[in-house]
């Protein structure tokens, strides 16, 4: 009998493996609007899947065992929307007394500049101009880009409960589905994947809630102790930003620091700012990201900010968002499947079970 996996050729393998990536990336290029809301869905799902097993089992009728915690993420989505939406309203009052305090630093700023350069204030302002004279150059572009984040924001309103429900309503007609599908002896391996995927999505959301709720506390309480402004926006903002992870948090210092300078007599306040988010950002990568996938899938750090820096470029912010649970995902079924294994110990924070014998074997080579 002959070895099926010894005799096809590993660069024929490998091949079908790239060529399989590039499907994929085309894919998320032309379909991401009808498929990043399904991602979505199902990320949504699997956090709305164990409180509709237990209306079920209550005997609960199987449209109202879906329909209520939905109902109920709706209008917790619906409330957090409203909440960032005042905090965003409230800002916006006070940007002309700020945009007055940001003429002043930025002035500072230019005579520290040109004290340390020889570049004068003239030629600054200048260059100041032509940069914004491209920015108006570029204007419907950018508002042509934004009128479609807007129509995407709002197809993802109507498309995401919808898809949810229809998931939570055929879920046990699709996982029938993709077990059928393998016909050679996989079918074990396909329930094994189903199942890790299920329980990573449901860690990956439970986990973000809890670590965006505590990082949004920690902001919080820092932010009122430093007395700074804008101390509850700054610390959603952050927390909000946060859930992109590694790239998000340098944006959050970046803006929250900025606006503390704007917005503050003290220069001291700002430096409290950085050290506040520093310290939450400590808290969050050694207790609030652990629960994001739990102990089970571990993506290395590498792979992280390579996989969010991809997804953003091509898929933009959702693309990042998803990247997380979408490497995790992949882990799982790099793992089970042998020819993929390789590819998993790439992915993995620590060599998974399947591999070890292989790197021992190399250890000792």
């Amino acid at each position: 009998m002959v070895n099926t996996e010894s005799a096809t050729p590993f660069y024929q393998k490998f091949s079908l493996i790239l060529i399989s990536m590039a499907i994929l990336v085309l894919a998320l290029i032309y379909g991401k609007d009808l498929i990043l809301p399904l991602l979505f869905s199902i990320l949504l799902a699997n956090l709305l899947l164990p409180v509709t097993n237990y209306f079920e089992r209550k005997k609960m009728i199987k449209t109202m065992a879906i329909l209520i915690p939905l109902t109920l993420a709706i209008l917790t989505g619906a409330l957090l929307v409203y909440f960032l939406s005042s905090q965003i309203v409230h800002f916006m009052e006070d940007v002309p007394a700020l945009q007055k305090r940001f003429d002043e630093v930025s002035h500072s700023v230019q005579v520290w500049f040109r004290e340390g350069t020889s570049i004068t204030i003239k030629k600054q302002n200048q260059y100041i101009k032509d940069t914004v004279t491209d920015f108006k150059d570029n204007a419907p572009s950018i508002m042509g880009s934004t009128v479609a984040s807007i129509t995407q924001l709002v197809s993802y309103v109507f498309l995401v409960p919808l898809y949810t429900f229809l998931i939570l309503f055929y879920r046990k007609t699709i996982k029938a589905f993709l077990i059928s599908v393998f016909k050679n002896g996989s079918e074990q391996n396909v329930r094994d994947i189903l199942s890790e995927s299920t329980t990573i999505a449901q860690k990956y959301m439970t986990g973000l809630l809890i670590e965006t709720a505590l990082v949004f506390t920690l902001n919080v309480i820092g932010f009122l102790v430093l007395g700074i402004q804008y101390a509850v926006f700054l610390a959603l903002l952050a927390a909000l930003l946060n859930l992109i992870p590694y790239v998000g948090m340098l944006v959050a210092n970046i803006l929250c620091m900025t606006i503390t300078l704007v917005s503050s007599d003290d220069s001291s306040y700002v430096l409290g700012v950085g050290l506040i988010l520093a310290a939450v950002q400590f808290l969050d990568n050694n207790f609030g990201m652990p629960l994001i996938v739990g102990n089970k899938v571990r993506i290395n750090a590498l792979v992280t900010i390579i996989g969010v820096l991809v997804g953003g470029t091509l898929c933009g912010i959702p693309g990042m968002f998803l990247a997380i649970p979408g490497l995790a995902v992949l882990k799982v079924i790099f793992d089970k499947v042998p020819d993929l294994r390789p590819w998993g110990l790439l992915l993995g924070d620590t060599p998974s079970k399947p591999i070890l014998p292989l790197l021992q074997k190399t250890d000792t080579a």
